[in-house]
């Protein structure tokens, strides 16, 4: 007996079987690539078998993908070897006088660790294990600063070199440098209306961040003070100094990673903190990362091609126009909350390599931007890492918290947070220009 089966049909119960295999457990990129895999065998027969080896073969292709390891590398080794404490002992005395100061020091501070390797990983690690216990043990409202570091780290995959962006621009075909231009402005937009909230919230409630007291700021001396910023302005000089010379021209995507791998090593080594200990924890953190973004890029590309095969974009597209009748504007919302929705179960990677066979095409008939589109997808996870159910950084912040913290503290610290992500942002969608003024004026 022959059963026949529509295209719309063929794709949800692709989808269905990948979302299936997810809930027993397996790796993303397992479940993804299987999937693929047999499906393109099922449908197309032998010539079907050559689509998983085509997926790897574009992918080792794809040169930028040489900078995710040395930019992960870079990250880890400001992080292992102590440099990126520094930054937040400087913080923590150039901003405790103010109100909630220690908050807006982290979010400062969250938003330049994160992006040293452009992961929220390193941020909320940092963030969870320096930042958290030095403010509560000054009596800061717990759940105020557990929302602070989770937020705070989030920001940082906005922030050159993120490598959500990286592996979006592999996918969309757009370029990584405008795509990383395009999120400074948002990024930078979302870190002042935290900081803002912050010191509104504290002016209206001093018990929830009182400043440093006087006795302490007068406890460190001018000598240690100006020691503190030397010490931590370094690995801003480090961001600083890889970005501009990417951005001036005077190196390549992948010369400025390996200029970052280098400049972190030396870094390093002058504060005599490049142990062996220190050296093998980063490799491995390094490995570790970039093995499974590989793995998932192959499973995503090896997906895609089935979808393009069966034509689902154009029939995602009839019903979005056709049945449903929304305008563009109207798809662009469905996509945006059906990002949210999703990120309440899946990581960043998961929801890219799952709807990006559809969005992206969908996004390019639709005659919008996609490098604007890929700020407005980067700033969704930002939003799914916060939200429950299995929102990425709550648990992670779980795992790091004092047992002081229990779940229910996490769930509801992050609440007026993902309120400003979703209003920062419906002004990324409204306003464009936010997002596109500097790859435009550069590029």
């Amino acid at each position: 007996m022959t059963i026949s089966l529509s295209y719309e049909g063929i794709a949800l119960i692709l989808f269905g079987s990948m979302a299936l295999l997810m809930l027993t457990g397996q790796r993303v990129f397992g479940a993804i690539g299987f999937v693929g895999a047999v499906s393109a065998v099922c449908l197309w027969g032998q010539g079907g078998q050559e689509m998983a080896f085509n997926a790897s073969i574009t992918l080792m292709n794809w040169f930028p993908m040489i900078t995710l390891p040395l930019f992960v590398f870079m990250g880890y080794m400001l992080s292992e070897s102590g440099i990126a404490d520094d930054l937040y002992r400087m913080f923590h005395v150039w901003m405790g006088p103010l109100p909630g100061g220690l908050a807006v020091g982290t979010v400062v501070l969250m938003v330049a660790i994160s992006a040293m390797n452009g992961l929220s990983v390193a941020g909320m690690a940092i963030g969870a294990s320096i930042a958290l216990p030095e403010m509560l043990k000054r009596g800061y409202d717990k759940r105020m600063v557990t929302g602070v570091i989770q937020a705070g780290s989030s920001l940082g995959i906005m922030m050159p070199p993120s490598v959500v962006m990286v592996l979006y621009g592999m996918i969309a075909r757009v370029p990584v440098n405008q795509l990383w231009m395009a999120g400074v402005g948002p990024a930078l937009m979302f870190a002042v209306i935290l900081i803002g909230y912050i010191l509104i919230r504290c002016k209206i409630n001093p018990a929830l961040g009182r400043p440093l007291s006087l006795e302490e700021r007068n406890s460190i001396s001018k000598k240690e003070k100006l020691r503190l910023l030397r010490a931590g302005l370094l690995p801003l000089v480090i961001i600083f100094s890889v970005t501009v010379l990417f951005f001036k021209g005077v190196t390549s995507l992948v010369e400025s990673s390996a200029v970052g791998a280098l400049v972190s090593m030396v870094a390093a080594l002058v504060k005599k903190r490049l142990t062996r200990k220190v050296l093998k924890i980063t490799l491995l953190q390094t490995l570790s990362v970039s093995c499974m973004f590989m793995w998932v890029m192959l499973a995503a590309l090896c997906f895609s091609s089935v979808f393009d095969g069966l034509g689902a974009v154009h029939a995602i597209k009839n019903l979005f126009l056709g049945e449903w009748g929304l305008g563009p504007w109207g798809i662009l919302i469905v996509m945006q909350l059906s990002f949210i929705v999703m990120g309440m179960f899946l990581d960043d990677t998961a929801m890219l390599v799952i709807v990006a066979p559809l969005y992206i095409p969908l996004i390019r008939s639709l005659g919008f931007d996609l490098v604007w589109y890929g700020v407005l997808y980067t700033v969704t996870c930002q939003i799914a890492y916060m939200t429950p159910p299995f929102g990425y950084n709550l648990f992670l912040m779980k795992a790091m918290a004092p047992k002081e913290l229990t779940l229910g503290d996490i769930y509801a610290s992050i609440i007026p947070f993902a309120i400003i992500m979703v209003l920062g942002l419906a002004l990324v969608m409204i306003f464009p220009k936010i997002a596109m003024f500097l790859p435009q004026m550069i590029y």
